[in-house]
């Protein structure tokens, strides 16, 4: 605490304030179309002294991942992470109390250290997917859907499949000095434990920034393929494996490589291409 309230620079930062029903877990409200916490603005000293201040302690407390550039100019240089790029991972801090983080999976490859308190990781591969109970994708506690399951008390009968998921569970505990890699699109809960927790973490990516997220692929898939009947979609299954996945080798090789357009290597021009397609595509809806 002593070190980041000497490197605060006081920028406001976004905190997730709960009340003591919660128990710490972050979470949807009820019907599912609102939140079970407030967000709030503050700074990391002042953050850190409600952390300790005995009227504050019941309520749950939690700053996310919050770039460090901005608030704590002097932690990158002073914690890069030596297996990876600097310019490519900054330092990101998260800060709390005791609480409940549903599974949820990140996009970037991902390299968490814990310096206060102890977290309980409980991680699942991607194909968990269909046993986890995904919530919704366009209304999230922090930018990624999370599973609906309860994972301290598992509700057997509304999510049966559950079941299958735990088999397949990887559980690390750790405590300060510990690290965890994590591969993007693997699903992990984390359980945050002490009355003052922090972990510093490194995402990191060698995608190229301007190609956009997966995600928005997923959402116009949703758009355009889900509705179709089930004989159409597997054969848009066999295009988007052959076209996407490249599961048949390079599908444009026989092509001459300055007449593949939008299924040229990926460069900077081909990926403005291909957004131009896409924006005269939708403009047209």
């Amino acid at each position: 605490m002593d070190y980041l309230t000497a490197r605060d620079n006081q920028a406001r930062v976004k905190a997730f304030l709960g009340q003591p029903s919660i128990a710490g877990r972050y979470f949807y409200s009820p019907g599912v179309d609102a939140f079970n916490f407030a967000i709030a603005e503050t700074t990391i000293s002042a953050l850190l002294k409600a952390l300790l201040d005995p009227a504050e302690k019941q309520r749950s407390i939690y700053m996310g991942s919050t770039g460090t550039s901005h608030m704590l100019p002097s932690f990158a240089a002073e914690n890069a992470m030596p297996l990876l790029d600097p310019a490519k991972a900054e330092p990101r801090i998260w800060i709390g109390n005791n609480s409940r983080v549903a599974p949820h999976y990140d996009e970037a490859d991902n390299i968490a250290c814990v310096v206060g308190g102890r977290r309980r990781f409980v991680l699942f591969p991607t194909e968990q997917v269909e046993n986890l109970y995904v919530g919704p994708l366009d209304r999230t506690i922090a930018g990624q859907p999370i599973s609906m399951v309860d994972l301290d008390a598992p509700d057997y009968e509304r999510f049966p499949k559950y079941r299958e998921a735990e088999r397949h569970a990887l559980i690390a505990d750790l405590e300060p000095g510990d690290a965890i890699y994590i591969p993007a699109l693997w699903w992990h809960a984390v359980q945050a434990t002490g009355e003052v927790n922090a972990l510093v973490n490194y995402w990191w990516t060698d995608h190229p920034l301007d190609a956009g997220s997966p995600m928005h692929a997923l959402g116009h898939g949703l758009l355009t393929i889900s509705h179709l009947p089930e004989h159409e979609r597997e054969a848009w299954r066999v295009l988007f494996d052959h076209y996407v996945f490249k599961a048949n080798g390079e599908p444009a090789e026989h092509i001459p490589e300055a007449a593949r357009g939008i299924l040229g290597r990926s460069t900077p021009e081909v990926r403005r291409m291909i957004k131009q397609f896409l924006m005269r595509a939708l403009s047209s809806l």
